[in-house]
């Protein structure tokens, strides 16, 4: 079968399209041929050596998957052979065929095709625990959403005016900015061109954001932070810009406020019925035609490095996916 390999850290340039034997399912595996496999951010980081953890050498990214299940191993009772299904692995998905712990498994909705549904998990599994578990928010809040254009971003900004929030979405450029607005943004803020404390505080009457939802991080962190309301929640999801920030932590006792940690592959291994809860949310809103993973652009598995090179030059405007 062919993948996409990494074999030593570095740029998507290094990686290398190669055949490989194919994987065997252990116990409580399963097999899948893979349809179709989303590119997400931790995916550049994963093959930089940058990630939480380090798969070892040779390796393919690739979290995020939607396939057909070909071989289940010993004590998977939940899926058989032939059945399609959306999951979430730490990596193997730029691949022909991966392997798939079968609690991390879950069954397709016949309405949703294998690129929306490789599109679907984690950027919508993500925002959700986020908003609803994490931050608690409520019809009313304002919920400022950082990187809106962005996989996880375009989501939160969806999933927040679904949940009864105003929401302001920030991005840096205009195009970018219509995407949200086209997804239910009330406000935008573009904060390359405008100053984000100030616009914040324009657009809120002074009073701040309840929640904000952070996936970028870098030099936006600070004047967000200090656009928050008494006991705001803000949600820490990563850092897409690059540099981990430095919090200063008088702010949080001024405002009264919570800095929250977002991870939410953690949370569905430690907690799988309340995560199953949530997908179960999730997949009833897209057949409702509640929500609609956006789909920028395709690639095939040979052209994996480059989605992975648009993703780290920020130039992903929703989701892009690997299609098999």
């Amino acid at each position: 079968m062919k993948a996409i390999l990494c074999k030593k850290f570095g740029p998507p340039s290094t990686l290398v399209y190669e055949e490989i034997a194919e994987p065997i399912p252990k116990s409580d595996e399963v097999l899948v041929a893979v349809k179709a496999c989303s590119v997400n951010f931790p995916d550049s980081l994963l093959i930089q050596g940058l990630y939480q953890f380090k798969p070892a050498f040779p390796f393919s990214p690739g979290a995020d998957i939607s396939g057909k299940v070909l071989a289940v191993g010993e004590g998977v009772k939940r899926f058989k052979i032939g059945d399609e299904i959306v999951g979430l692995t730490s990596h193997g998905g730029f691949a022909e065929k991966a392997v798939i712990k079968a609690n991390a498994c879950f069954p397709k909705p016949p309405s949703m095709n294998h690129t929306n549904a490789a599109a679907f998990l984690m950027a919508y599994g993500t925002s959700y625990y986020a908003l609803k578990i994490r931050a608690n928010l409520q019809p009313g809040d304002t919920l400022l959403v950082l990187g809106a254009s962005g996989g996880v971003g375009l989501t939160a900004v969806e999933l927040g005016k679904l949940m009864g929030a105003k929401v302001i979405a920030a991005a840096s450029t205009q195009e970018k900015l219509d995407l949200c607005k086209s997804y239910g943004a009330d406000e935008l803020i573009n904060y390359e061109e405008e100053d984000l404390k100030a616009s914040v505080k324009e657009l809120t009457g002074g009073k701040g954001v309840n929640v904000v939802l952070d996936p970028v991080g870098d030099k936006y962190t600070d004047p967000a932070l200090r656009s928050i309301a008494w006991e705001g929640r803000y949600l820490v999801v990563g850092f897409a810009a690059g540099n981990i920030p430095k919090v200063a932590l008088n702010l949080a006792l001024l405002k009264s406020c919570q800095i929250v940690g977002v991870f939410w592959g953690a949370f569905a291994q430690k907690f799988p019925k309340q995560n199953l809860a949530l997908i179960q949310d999730l997949v009833l809103w897209f057949t409702q035609k509640k929500i609609n993973p956006c789909i920028q652009k395709t690639f095939s598995l040979k052209d994996a490095p480059q989605a992975l090179e648009e993703i780290m030059a920020r130039k992903a405007k929703g989701k892009m996916v690997i299609v098999i």
